[in-house]
């Protein structure tokens, strides 16, 4: 037999195949149908189970076998996806516990920041509230979320990302544990500084302070000089002290601003190799709000340990036609080998492709949590 009669049949049986495959989703159709009128769960991951081992039990040797497995997973998955659907325009998908407004309620709020007087948060804050925000400012992060949780502070900003350094990790982490949610976001150029005293000069320094981000995104900086290099809890805290010292051979990296609120000389400025260098701050609070405007939205969720069920959750986007615009992965704590993931991607909780992705979300992975529509 030649090859374009091989193909032929491939072609004749894979018309059958398409022919079963509609025959199929009709039939899903009208269970989908009896689920909407019963109110019975879309995914039942018992009877799915079954269903695998019968049909890879029909197969004749190990590769058919898992590739009948890998057959039936996504056709099962197409199924629960059209059942999605049907259930969103019966309008049965559930209302989400967020509230659409026109717009944040800021001129009257209190703002919390995590660092000191100077810090690229602060900048960030009043670049987003304006200058004449009623703020205050903490140590750490934790305390930052804990002030709106609590409700001493309307909204907090706090730092999740930056173009040259990665993501903040306890910043996943805190969004997870607190009840608060993403509102709105602030994106920051940075151009780091070496502060010294009044009268220092560059010759004269021998050690510098700094956040170990600040440190690693002027290590070009850095070698050329040799200085012992010490890390600071924030970059605000490290222009702090050097003030407070006196010492001219001490020296903080730390943005400009720092330098005037604690009256350091700006010895040299860009100090950080990457002339694109950016941080993402985000406005969190503890209300379940979202801006009718908005266009992106964080979620994260945990999954099974098992193969292939990544794959599965990201093709809830893909049927969708939502565009994902990250994804990454913390370890969860007490739990070896197993992660939390967090994933931004484009639009509205208003939305019916939204809302139909979260439901397919929230019925299969664990622990889904919609972290802000922003």
């Amino acid at each position: 037999m030649d090859l374009i009669k091989l193909r032929e049949q491939i072609d004749g049986i894979d018309e059958q195949i398409v022919e079963l495959y509609e025959r199929r989703m009709e039939v899903c159709k009208q269970v989908a149908e009896y689920k909407i009128e019963t109110g019975k769960k879309v995914f039942d991951r018992q009877r799915e189970t079954e269903k695998l081992s019968r049909v890879k039990a029909l197969t004749h040797n190990d590769f058919n076998s898992k590739g009948v497995e890998e057959l039936f997973e996504q056709i099962m998955s197409m199924s629960r996806k059209m059942q999605y659907q049907l259930l969103s325009a019966h309008g049965n998908l559930g209302k989400l516990p967020f509230i659409a407004v026109d717009q944040l309620e800021t001129k009257r709020a209190r703002v919390v920041f995590q660092g000191a007087e100077g810090a690229y948060s602060q900048e960030a804050m009043t670049e987003y509230f304006g200058e004449q925000v009623n703020s205050f400012h903490v140590d750490t992060f934790r305390d930052a979320m804990s002030a709106i949780d609590e409700g001493s502070a309307d909204f907090a900003v706090l730092p999740i990302e930056n173009s040259t350094a990665g993501i903040v990790s306890e910043i996943y982490d805190l969004l997870q544990e607190y009840e608060n949610y993403i509102v709105g976001e602030q994106i920051i150029k940075i151009e780091h500084c070496l502060l010294g005293v009044p009268g220092a000069e560059l010759g004269e320094i021998r050690t510098v302070y700094s956040h170990p981000q600040s440190l690693m995104q002027s290590a070009r900086f850095l070698a050329e000089h040799g200085w012992e290099q010490i890390s600071m809890q924030n970059n605000a805290f490290a222009a702090k002290k050097v003030a407070q010292d006196g010492d001219r051979t001490k020296a903080a990296i730390a943005g400009e601003q720092a330098g005037k609120a604690y009256g350091l000389q700006v010895l040299q400025k860009g100090v950080n190799q990457s002339g694109s260098n950016s941080t993402r701050f985000i406005i969190v609070t503890n209300q379940k709000i979202f801006l009718k405007n908005a266009k992106k939205i964080s979620i994260c969720f945990e999954l099974p340990h098992e193969s292939g069920s990544l794959y599965h959750m990201l093709s809830h986007f893909i049927y969708n036609n939502l565009n994902m615009t990250k994804i990454e992965s913390r370890p969860i704590e007490d739990r070896n080998w197993e992660y939390r993931f967090f994933i931004d991607f484009e639009g509205n909780l208003g939305d019916s492709a939204v809302k139909n992705a979260l439901r397919g979300l929230r019925d299969e992975a664990r622990n889904m949590k919609i972290l802000g529509n922003y």
